[in-house]
């Protein structure tokens, strides 16, 4: 596998938005894909909503990684936070998760994060078997809240 993990650029809203189809189905829901143009206004727009990185093997992308700054993370520093790692199915098991959370630290250090921040389902054992591998531990000192608008 010859694997390059690269930022996305607009020319990549389509397979975004295919793959966050992808993402829906993955945690139970229906494999709907939002609208290209809503993808690409949300990423590219005047005010990114998050930084993509993707994972691509050959011309075909196998995995993404959504990103967003958080600040303050504690004083005046940055933290940054992944919002979604996902590898495609047939790519699973080949250690694009494992290059990706890779890229994402590196990300965190270019941009002068102090730490990278995210959650993950407890009904997703393959993800928490992979941030268990990567020596991460679970963080008990936060509640998770969610205000739907």
């Amino acid at each position: 596998m010859g694997l390059d993990i690269v930022y996305a650029t607009s020319a990549d809203a389509e397979v975004i938005a295919m793959i966050l189809g992808e993402v829906e189905e993955y945690y139970g829901g229906e494999n709907v894909a939002p609208p290209v143009a809503d993808v690409d206004r949300a990423l590219f727009g005047d005010w990114p909503a998050a930084r993509v990185l993707l994972a691509r093997d050959g011309d075909q992308v196998v995995g993404l990684a959504a990103v967003s700054r958080l600040w303050p993370a504690a004083g005046a520093d940055i933290s940054l936070y992944l919002k979604e790692l996902y590898v495609r199915q047939n790519a699973r098991r080949r250690g694009v998760a494992r290059a990706l959370m890779s890229a994402v630290h590196d990300e965190a250090r270019a941009v002068g994060a102090a730490r990278v921040e995210w959650t993950a389902d407890r009904d997703n054992p393959p993800a928490l078997e992979l941030y268990e591998a990567l020596g991460v531990e679970p963080h008990q000192g936060k509640v998770f809240y969610r205000s739907v608008l």
